[in-house]
């Protein structure tokens, strides 16, 4: 793969050091016609001290151990304006804990953190000292899991359970509908999910076999008790949520590039590492998580196999440096799961991560890539058998 120069591609993304990439005539004409607001403050200047925050950013693509290929490096400024895409509809338009709605920082183009292509994800913004109702229908999906958070992915890149609830442990009604409160105390609720006084976040998990063919839950969210209205938006908050856009997309950037770090000292490995780790990182607990890197050149694949346990579901992905997963959009085969793999005669499972396929095993490709990073999740499984694993040449 042809190398691409660092300065290049941050002068390509518009980013140099000490500079937005705005040219000197823009930036006075900016300056020019600014309007201060109400206090005196000069809003394009925190436009542009936002700007400069999500620029510095992309020093994460100068980490020593961090692949200097065009793919990896034109993939890593593109995740970083994913990353700022979900966080602004995190911190600037779904903020206000009295009025939740569900956005995803996680769906087919935008990526996080070694994201699954089977699972529809759902986030909403709460607060621990509030009540909320949570209704709708489950659908026909077969994994459904609530979980509450306390999000510091922007202080120490960590996202800690405060409560969780399985959907096979929810009442409900015949017709499939269901009311689930959110709280602090159950308060005699049928179903509950707890909150604590750190709680930020609610996040969903919808994970399917074939979303062709089974059917996603419908949800909605509110507070209980809360104001009728949200209050017009102000120069503190606007502030507040373009710190927290920053903070997030250079945490989680650096978070992530820490994980695949940590994976590349055993390369060429699945390995469950600390579970207790992925769970801080906002993992669910129903899963037991077997990241790993692998690096191969233009002529090896990397051939794993594996028993399957008794689990509920299985799935396995490739993924790129920066731990998103491939375009599973248009490529069919950079992922598999229980439903899709074809399995050995003995009911064994082999992975074979190349980029062709091969004629056995079930193909993963590498969309392109030399180097990534993988998973595979074991779900509710009654033991978690870890794969041999071992590079051929093709």
């Amino acid at each position: 793969m042809q190398k691409i120069a660092r300065r290049n591609i941050l002068q390509a993304a518009g980013v140099t050091m000490g500079s937005l990439g705005l040219s000197g005539m823009a930036t006075t004409a900016l300056a020019r016609t600014a309007t201060p607001s109400a206090s005196g403050t000069n809003m394009v200047k925190i436009w542009e001290d936002f700007c400069r925050d999500i620029a510095e950013t992309a020093q994460v693509l100068n980490r020593p151990k961090a692949p200097q290929t065009a793919l990896d490096q034109v993939e890593g400024i593109r995740y970083l304006s994913r990353l700022t895409r979900g966080a602004l509809e995190m911190a600037m338009e779904s903020s206000d804990p009295d009025f939740p709605r569900f956005y995803q920082l996680a769906n087919e183009v935008l990526k996080i953190g070694a994201d699954n292509p089977d699972n529809i994800y759902l986030n909403t913004n709460i607060a621990g000292d509030r009540t909320y109702r949570l209704y709708g229908h489950k659908g026909t999906v077969p994994y459904l899991s609530f979980g509450t958070k306390a999000n510091r992915y922007a202080i120490d890149g960590t996202m800690a359970s405060t409560g969780e609830l399985d959907g096979k442990d929810i009442a409900y009604n015949d017709d499939g509908t269901f009311e689930l409160i959110v709280s602090a105390e159950r308060n005699g609720a049928k179903n509950w999910l707890p909150l604590a006084n750190d709680t930020t976040l609610l996040l969903v998990r919808q994970t399917f076999l074939d979303k062709l063919v089974e059917t996603p839950a419908q949800l909605k969210i509110e507070a209980i008790g809360g104001p009728v209205a949200p209050a017009p938006l102000t120069e503190e908050q606007l502030v507040k949520a373009l710190a927290q856009t920053a903070a997030f997309v250079r945490g989680t950037a650096k978070t992530f590039a820490e994980w695949t770090e940590l994976f590349m000292s055993k390369p060429n490995q699945l390995l469950p590492w600390d579970q207790a780790f992925f769970q801080r990182g906002g993992g669910d607990p129903n899963i037991h998580y077997l990241h790993g890197y692998w690096e191969l050149k233009a002529n090896q694949a990397w051939v794993l196999r594996t028993n399957i346990p008794k689990c509920r579901m299985w799935n396995f992905q490739a993924d790129n440096w920066w731990m998103e997963s491939l375009d599973y959009r248009t490529r069919p085969n950079v992922w598999t799961n229980s439903k899709k793999a074809k399995l050995d005669d003995d009911g064994t499972l082999t992975l074979v991560v190349s980029p062709k396929d091969l004629g056995f095993g079930t193909w993963i490709d590498t969309a392109g890539h030399l180097s990534g990073t993988a998973l595979l999740r074991w779900i509710n499984a009654d033991s978690h058998p870890i794969p041999t694993a071992e590079i051929i040449s093709i």
